[in-house]
């Protein structure tokens, strides 16, 4: 097992930067998620710890070693692709054992070792089995597993269940965390989707344009967002975001009057007069009349547009002032439809206010 340590990487094509300035202590048998929309750098990243990318500025470190300039397969390191890169005219257990192959391991270590991860994947059945007589989800434990049989000291996989249905990808992600409970190595896992961030991360780092914005644990992100993007990409459905002016630490707009806590309302000071964005997750939100929040200095006023049936909640998407468009997760019963004239109750303990220009939550001012 080993840590994995990045101080002030930076990846460079030509004229366009990557990734800029990346420092991050991945501690050892950790779960380390990346995320982020496409294009932000984080499987770029995984690459250079992999070292399938050279680094343009900055130290990579595994264990106790720099492997700047390391090849791949010296780092010691086992990579799952979202492909699942299987060999079509291998059997599972020629897939899995190939590796080992390569690195003259003796063929009783290597049959140890293909038959217990085939075990730990409940994949002993297939071994005989080629690739295309495989489904998706058999295909993923196999490349698992042949990540598995190589005993390295980090894990790193890049969106390694974006390719299966949604049903498997549930069962995949449950199957993933117990494997990391069971084995406890250090595991770095780049993904877009912030659901599977938020139920497998130890940590989460979320990146934007190549940038570290925030890294956390998973319930510090969706509680504690530093700044806009954190606050809309974590959480689902994502957080609802309306413009309001603040007044005497009260947060106004012609929909709304709203008394943030006491602890918000000192951060306000500075902003008196001055526009923000106020930031109310959909399950803060509920419909008068319908709710247990206490009725305040907490009113929201909205048009329904669109009414969600889900069976245990209902999700009511709502306008606020004609043009901003809101969600709220409501009890599944509530009597709304359509071009209903509502007004929802806010939870005013999780309020938030992000700065205009700078986008930065304001609850950390």
């Amino acid at each position: 097992m080993a840590e994995v340590v990045l101080d002030g990487v930076y990846k460079r094509f030509g004229n366009v930067t990557a990734v800029s300035d990346f420092n991050l202590h991945i501690k050892d048998e950790e779960f380390m998620v990346f995320v982020g929309p496409s294009g932000c750098g984080k499987t770029t990243t995984l690459r250079m710890i992999a070292g399938l990318e050279e680094i343009t500025e900055g130290t990579i470190r595994i264990g106790d070693r720099v492997v700047n300039d390391v090849p791949p397969k010296d780092r010691d390191i086992a990579m799952v692709f979202q492909n699942y890169a299987l060999y079509p005219h291998m059997n599972v257990y020629q897939n899995m054992s190939f590796g080992l192959r390569l690195r003259h391991t003796p063929k009783p270590e290597i049959d140890r070792r293909v038959r217990e991860a085939a075990k730990i994947l409940q994949i002993e059945h297939l071994l005989e089995r080629r690739p295309r007589e495989l489904s998706g989800g058999q295909r993923q434990r196999v490349a698992l597993g042949r990540a598995i049989v190589r005993e390295p000291k980090v894990f790193l996989m890049d969106e390694p269940l974006s390719n299966l249905d949604a049903k498997l990808r549930v069962e995949m992600r449950a199957s993933i965390t117990k494997l990391h409970q069971r084995l406890g190595v250090t595991t770095v896992y780049v993904t877009h989707d912030q659901v599977e961030a938020m139920t497998m991360g130890t940590r989460i780092v979320v990146m934007k344009d190549g940038y570290i914005q925030q890294v956390d644990s998973p319930i510090n992100l969706y509680d504690n967002p530093v700044n806009k993007f954190v606050a809309g990409f974590i959480g689902s459905p994502a957080m609802n975001f309306m413009v309001g002016t603040v007044q005497d630490g009260r947060l106004k707009s012609p929909q709304f009057d709203l008394k943030p806590t006491d602890e918000l309302a000192s951060k306000l000071t500075g902003h008196n007069g001055k526009k923000v964005y106020v930031g109310i997750r959909p399950e803060d939100l509920d419909l008068r009349g319908y709710t247990d929040i206490p009725e305040g200095d907490n009113v929201i006023k909205a048009t329904v547009e669109v009414v969600e049936p889900l069976g245990a909640e209902t999700h009511v998407i709502a306008t606020v002032g004609g043009d901003q468009s809101i969600v709220a997760r409501v009890d599944p019963h509530a009597n709304v439809q359509a071009g209903d004239q509502v007004e929802f109750l806010a939870r005013l303990d999780k309020l938030h206010a992000f700065d205009m220009e700078s986008e930065e939550n304001l609850r950390f001012a």
